[in-house]
């Protein structure tokens, strides 16, 4: 024990290692929440990444001071960062394609349809444009992995993370709804197996609950609501580009932000990169399922980070319109894609 202890202490005498040694307790704490969210997800079900979420709100005060607050920060960016770019190992040209012309037009039309509705509707709940494209953003193409990777390029102020954590908690829990109430929708509509899947795919914000509600119905039904979904996540790649294209700009008037240099963040390089790679078939299917399954893991302990450094009261405080907005946004894209569906 005395020799890794002098090990450890002679790690730290170096730049390098001073910075691993001041992450570690932080690193370790939200690994440890993260490991407790997936534990109470798969034995007693719901969504891992709300469950990730709340159990970090519940230790905010350990994001506050004392030897945690590097590693849950670091947590809360540079690893939600590693995890996005990995999410394209999940997305392939081909898997597109497949799809057809349908559900390709549909998606094209739905995700800025959407964006832009949240958009001019923040505007006239008087809500900051940031905070609404984040919401439209997260609705409109995948859920909280939509939100973090939006939140990554916006302009960043004080209201900013707490923003994240209320569109997060939101559109996780809008999509557990919708993972219950849509298969009744598509049922009540006499829609066929494809029509039901496009339905699914194009309109439930988070992929799990995507797979939820299509494999719950069929095989078939699931098959075609996954790649419809495929084909929205794919959707993030250009729409982050536009926002960050915008948002650089913006940087100048938000409060308390600094203008940015090159918009394209080195993550959606990565993100692109990976996903021209696994489409080339340069990923076997062994890294691959490596990828995901670490990005998964990144993304809730991510979200434990982003979880520590808010708080309920924080929430409470921003009042009814943004939970107003995220409905109204959910609303719109479901009836979009039915009148697309039925006509």
């Amino acid at each position: 024990m005395s020799f890794i202890a002098s090990k450890f202490s002679s790690l730290k005498n170096t730049s390098g290692g001073q910075r691993l040694a001041d992450l570690m307790p932080g690193l370790i704490l939200c690994l440890v929440v993260a490991m407790s969210a997936k534990f109470v997800s798969e034995h007693y079900g719901g969504p891992v990444i709300l469950y990730a979420l709340l159990m970090g709100i519940a230790l905010n005060y350990l994001s506050m001071e004392g030897n945690c607050v590097a590693g849950i920060q670091f947590c809360a960016k540079s690893i939600l960062r590693f995890g996005i770019a990995l999410l394209g190992a999940r997305i392939t040209v081909e898997q597109l394609m497949s799809l057809g012309i349908t559900p390709i037009v549909i998606v094209l039309v739905a995700v800025p349809a959407t964006i832009l509705f949240g958009f001019f509707a923040g505007r006239w709940l008087k809500l900051g444009r940031s905070q609404s494209i984040l919401s439209a953003s997260s609705v409109g193409i995948c859920g909280a992995s939509a939100a973090l990777a939006v939140a990554a390029v916006l302009p960043h102020n004080k209201d900013a993370e707490k923003n994240l954590i209320f569109t997060v908690i939101c559109v996780t829990a809008l999509s557990t709804v919708a993972m219950i109430l849509y298969p009744l929708i598509v049922t009540e509509f006499n829609m066929s197996p494809a029509a039901s899947g496009v339905f699914l795919g194009a309109t439930i914000h988070d992929v799990a609950q995507v797979v939820g509600a299509g494999y719950m119905m069929s095989d078939e039904i699931g098959d075609t609501a996954t790649f419809t979904k495929l084909l929205r996540v794919s959707m993030l790649v250009p729409v982050v580009l536009i926002i960050s294209l915008f948002a650089a700009r913006w940087g100048k008037t938000e409060v308390g932000a600094k203008p940015r240099g090159f918009p394209l963040p080195g993550f959606l390089v990565a993100f692109i990169l990976i996903v021209a790679l696994n489409s080339g078939g340069f990923i076997v299917p062994e890294v691959a399922i490596f990828m995901v399954e670490t990005s998964r893991w990144c993304l809730i302990v991510a979200m434990v980070g982003l979880g520590m450094k808010s708080s309920f009261k924080e929430l409470a405080a921003m009042g009814w319109r943004p939970l107003v907005l995220m409905i109204a946004e959910t609303v719109f894209l479901a009836v979009l894609v039915l009148i697309f569906l039925q006509f």
